[in-house]
């Protein structure tokens, strides 16, 4: 367990040029004390803990080393980064961190000039990083440009891509691999087989660097024939090794592995790299929610555990007795009711099994759930192989993070109709992970996609039954939104029964107006209804729960378009080319004038906070849905 002892040493620093008057023999004490501040903090204001407990002495070394903010350090993620902020000046704020208005969920070059790049989704580290070394050497300067990036983010397609372009373009950027063996569950794939077994000897690597700086020194070692020798020693390294380096096969200068908690050897192989030119690889292993027991031992739940009992290790939760079960919990008991009459389903996820609910079914069915990695893109296209050879892939993926496979959805599941049934958790408005994480696109880019059905349900029955109906033969490519968080309902168990595509509901009758909503957020609607017609004897208001964005339910359109002059729209996603926008665009086709006021997120990115704040800043919660309602009364 953390001991609570004083913080003299970490009081000292406010920013990295505090941090390098120090010692390097003081540096395990400051790592010892930065660890500690983490921990207690995050036990009462709640965040991503375990990732940033084992980058804790990788962030002390590159700061300690390098000439931050002038030197650019890209992180990946920003999961390991709660250190590197307490670091550069945001140790006083830190307990306002995903807070409303307080410090960012992610580092963000908006909040500080020694966070460099937007880092809230994974594997862009490599490629935004040589894009700044490229423009170092453009510009003829000197700074140092190190990428952060773990093995969990190093699967993904990007890094993959930015690795091939690091070994053709000139740069002299250090790519610092730091290894777990975890993303967010346990990481997965060859690589990560490649990486336990990676092993290269730290005197080699002592030895060729010098011979490489004195032949430098000797004029021997201009570039074509630099690039020889590189080669000639890969090639001898893999004979006497047994092994292929990965890296080194695309001219990329390799060390380690090394310990990446004995903060000392990393300050003294940094030191070494530092002016080495060329582009580089230090690949640390570090232990995910090192320094706290019981974080060491339950990686996985201990990534963001909320509040926790720092002396005793306890995750201090909430009393859910007789409150409503999260939708992904839903989702996930629901599939594998699915899948046990169903032989043909399996459930696929980019690294996300936990998270999304889909070991719920891995634990009865593991031949059946994929786990792909941090890979949303292979996630889709696998699920369309899976698909088009008779399968029935449920591939749940954020909604955030779906962005990221927007082509694989177009090319390689819309176009040949084949029958994945997409599944974006967190759709909408998803709290203090802030704007890299809102689910705030998908209704937008996906609606113009041909052959797609999109669907989003009011509340647990309406997931499980368009859950039902979405794995029926014939039903194509077919999308269900839903968001972070508990549902409404104290019992989600219900008949599985399907439900005829594009068709909604009318949830109540009106005289003067009538709102339509999609998806959960029709639930603060109907209350915004119910208190309205209360404070105003005589209006009342209908309320369609229209279901499916794609296809529209062109019957409760014609008769709303008929019955009323003005309809209120409601979505928790952008306004435009939204929700409220397909209602637009059909009553324009069909010839009628009828006033629509849409209301969803504007055009502009939504901070952090909780829903409920970030509602009301975006306009979509209760009150506001009344002051529309009492402008028609």
């Amino acid at each position: 367990m953390v001991k609570h002892e004083d913080l003299s040493l970490l009081n000292k620093i406010e920013y990295p040029s505090d941090l390098r008057k120090l010692g390097v023999d003081q540096l395990p004490e400051l790592c010892r004390q930065l660890r500690e501040n983490i921990v207690n903090e995050l036990s009462v204001n709640p965040g991503h803990l375990a990732s940033s407990l084992g980058a804790v002495e990788l962030t002390v070394a590159i700061h300690y080393v390098y000439d931050t903010p002038n030197d650019r350090i890209v992180w990946d993620v920003g999961h390991q980064a709660y250190g590197h902020k307490i670091l550069t000046g945001r140790r006083k704020r830190f307990c306002t961190n995903r807070k409303l208005h307080g410090i960012m969920p992610f580092p963000s070059p908006n909040e500080s000039e020694y966070d460099t790049f937007v880092c809230g989704h994974a594997s862009n580290s490599i490629s935004a990083a040589l894009g700044m070394a490229v423009a170092e050497k453009k510009n003829n300067g000197k700074r140092h440009v190190v990428a952060v990036i773990g093995d969990g983010a190093m699967s993904g397609g990007l890094a993959f891509e930015g690795l091939n372009n690091v070994s053709s373009t000139p740069n002299d950027m250090l790519i610092i691999l730091n290894d777990n063996n975890m993303s967010i569950d346990r990481s997965v794939g060859g690589l990560k087989q490649y990486l336990i077994g990676l092993n290269t000897n730290e005197t080699y690597n002592d030895m060729r660097f010098k011979l490489s700086k004195w032949l430098h020194s000797k004029g021997y070692l201009e570039d074509d024939r630099k690039k020889g020798l590189i080669r000639l020693g890969n090639a001898l390294k893999s004979a006497f090794s047994h092994q292929q380096n990965i890296f080194e096969g695309l001219n990329i200068r390799y060390f380690g592995p090394f310990d990446g908690h004995n903060v000392k050897e990393l300050v003294r192989i940094l030191r070494q790299l530092k002016n080495m030119s060329g582009p580089k690889m230090l690949h640390i292993h570090t232990v995910k929610g090192k320094g706290y027991e019981p974080a060491e031992k339950a990686a996985t739940i201990w990534h963001a555990p909320g509040k926790f009992d720092v002396d005793t290790g306890e995750r201090i939760k909430e009393d859910n007795n007789g409150k409503p079960a999260k939708y992904q919990d839903v989702f996930g008991h629901t599939l594998l009711e699915l899948a046990r009459t169903n032989p043909r389903i399996v459930g696929v996820t980019p690294a996300m099994p936990t998270g999304c609910s889909m070991n719920i079914m891995a634990g009865e069915m593991p031949d059946r759930v994929f786990d792909v990695g941090i890979a949303e893109g292979h996630a889709v296209t696998f699920s369309g192989g899976m698909a088009k050879e008779g399968l029935q892939p449920f591939c749940n993926i954020y909604s955030a993070f779906a962005q990221r496979a927007y082509d694989n959805v177009i090319h390689d599941v819309a176009i040949l109709k084949l029958p994945v049934v997409l599944c974006l958790d967190r759709a909408g408005i998803v709290g203090q992970d802030g704007p890299t994480h809102h689910g705030a696109f998908d209704i937008a880019s996906l609606r113009p996609v041909p052959n797609m059905t999109i669907a989003s349900p009011m509340d647990e029955h309406e997931l499980r039954r368009m859950m039902y109906t979405a794995q029926l033969p014939g039903k194509g490519p077919f999308v269900i939104r839903y968001p972070r968080g508990c549902g409404v309902l104290a019992d989600w168990h219900c008949p599985l029964e399907e439900i005829t595509v594009g068709t909604g509901r009318r949830l109540k009758d009106g005289n003067n107006v009538a709102v339509m909503s999609l998806g959960p957020i029709g639930n603060t609607v109907a209350e915004a209804i119910s208190e309205t017609e209360r404070e105003y004897t005589g209006f009342t208001a209908a309320h369609y729960d229209m279901r499916f964005v794609k296809p529209l339910d062109n019957n409760l359109l014609e008769e709303a378009a008929k019955k009323f002059p003005a309809i209120i729209v409601v979505e928790d996603g952008v306004r435009n080319g939204g929700f409220g926008s397909a209602i637009l665009e059909w009553m324009a086709d069909h010839g009628h004038q009828t006033r629509i006021v849409r209301m969803g997120l504007p055009d502009s990115f939504i901070e952090h906070g909780t829903v409920e704040e970030l509602w009301k800043i975006a306009g979509i919660d209760k009150e506001s849905i009344k002051t529309e309602l009492k402008k028609l009364t």
